[in-house]
């Protein structure tokens, strides 16, 4: 990996890069199968990433004809790797089994350890035989659709396959490591202004993101709409914003503290709502909602929306926020989620669902013309990174445990093979007109 390293820094050709000899073994991010029972017994919050993440050499798989292999320069954490690190809700080699009894490639992916990581910019080193589209040398990053077109279920909408799984989550060869196996169909090229570390956080939440708002698949929205977004300065929530605002609609973000609602004010929402400063109470115990409080929760969103209620809600805390959010959006209005980090079994008083015609839309990450459209937003600038802090590989712990415990804005990337922040601009000029200060705003 040093010699590819080296040759990836010297600017060295496709033609090169191809020729170079590929290790058999490479540094990686993993679980390992025998530690799935180590956290029995153990409340959710104290259960430590740290503990069950391992790097370490792992071998080099065998390349299937329409993968490639890409040389991971960074990558980035997700709550999915939280989740493996923890085991929840279920360890993961349970999806990796199951991929295993699919064919003779699906094989493969069936081993004690499972390598993480759903986000990744990198260069192509190989290509196997099927792959039109991409080449060796090719700077490129990645979206975590992972599906067989060979289903017709993955044909109209990917996201629908009976088989989509998610890229180093339900399959093994994640990004979280210097080398990855990646499918030809999940590759999109790197932004050129952005550095490796800014290029390889947007993958899964800027593209899960604009799925939910923007899409035909999600809530649509349309110019003049209002969105309330539920963790605004989060990992998709601040694409969230993003979206909203270059849609030509109105935000207002619910965050958690001051100092997060200025950082909403810097990107350009005004409407802000700090939930801790105004104490909402939306469970008056563990199992009875407080209607009073959705009904205070209302008329704070309408002080700021000019005495509407909003068009979209944009949902994934889960059981801790649905009964406000179906209660908050305007009739006929629609919710779309993607998540339930507070907790799955939501609750709703359907009153306030089916008498207002309102609308839930399920939503999971995008598709590959979707992440496609998302990636190109990002490469003209009108999209930001959300990259908040960068940890080195051996430190992948100490970042899942950040996310796992709320920690950090944004996002946090991981430095792979790249040595050091800064590095992988390759149009300076580019990045100077979109402007340091946007590109950056949530490292400052």
């Amino acid at each position: 990996m040093d010699a590819i390293l080296d040759a990836i820094q010297s600017g060295a050709s496709g033609e090169d890069i191809a020729h170079l000899p590929l290790p058999e073994s490479y540094r990686a991010a993993y679980v390992h199968r025998d530690d799935t029972a180590m956290f029995e017994g153990v409340d959710s919050w104290d259960k430590d990433p740290r503990k069950s993440l391992r790097v370490g050499d792992v071998d080099v798989p065998e390349l299937a004809p329409d993968e490639v292999y890409l040389a991971v320069m960074a990558s980035s954490i997700n709550f999915n790797t939280v989740w493996t690190s923890i085991f929840e809700p279920l360890p993961t080699f349970g999806f990796l089994d199951r991929m295993g009894r699919q064919g003779e490639w699906q094989k493969r992916h069936a081993l004690p350890y499972h390598v993480v990581g759903s986000d990744a910019a990198g260069v192509v080193v190989r290509t196997g035989s099927a792959v039109r589209n991409w080449k060796p040398g090719d700077r490129v990053t990645v979206h975590c659709n992972y599906v067989d077109d060979q289903d017709p279920s993955a044909h109209n909408d990917s996201m629908l396959a009976t088989n989509q799984l998610i890229w180093g989550f339900e399959t093994n060869f994640g990004a979280l490591a210097d080398l990855a196996v990646v499918k030809a169909n999940q590759l999109m090229p790197k932004p050129a202004h952005l550095s490796w570390e800014e290029s390889a956080v947007n993958g899964l939440c800027s593209a899960t993101s604009y799925r939910m708002l923007v899409s035909e698949h999600g809530a649509n929205m349309k110019q003049g709409d209002s969105v309330l977004i539920w963790g605004a300065t989060g990992g998709i929530g601040g694409y969230a914003v993003q979206y909203v605002l270059n849609g030509g609609g109105t935000p207002i973000g619910v965050v958690s503290s001051p100092e997060r609602a200025e950082l909403l004010n810097k990107m350009g929402c005004e409407a802000v709502i700090d939930r801790r400063a105004e104490a909402y109470e939306f469970w008056a115990d563990e199992h009875t909602q407080n209607e009073s409080e959705w009904r205070r929760f209302g008329k704070k969103i309408r002080e700021l929306n000019a005495g509407e209620d909003v068009d979209i809600v944009f949902e994934h805390p889960g059981r801790s926020t649905m009964g406000a959010s179906i209660f908050a959006v305007k009739r006929g209005g629609t919710v779309v989620t993607c998540a339930a980090t507070s907790g799955y079994m939501v609750e709703f008083d359907n009153r306030h669902f089916w008498m207002k015609l309102k609308n839930l839309i399920g939503s999971h990450f995008a598709n590959y013309a979707e992440a496609y459209a998302s990636n190109k937003l990002l490469d003209q600038g009108k999209i930001q990174p959300l990259l908040t802090k960068t940890y080195a590989l051996d430190q992948v712990g100490d970042a899942a445990l950040a996310v796992h415990h709320n920690e950090a804005e944004g996002k946090l990337g991981v430095l792979c093979l790249a040595p050091e922040e800064g590095l992988g601009i390759d149009d300076p000029e580019k990045r100077e007109r979109i402007g340091e200060d946007k590109i950056t705003m949530f490292r400052s």
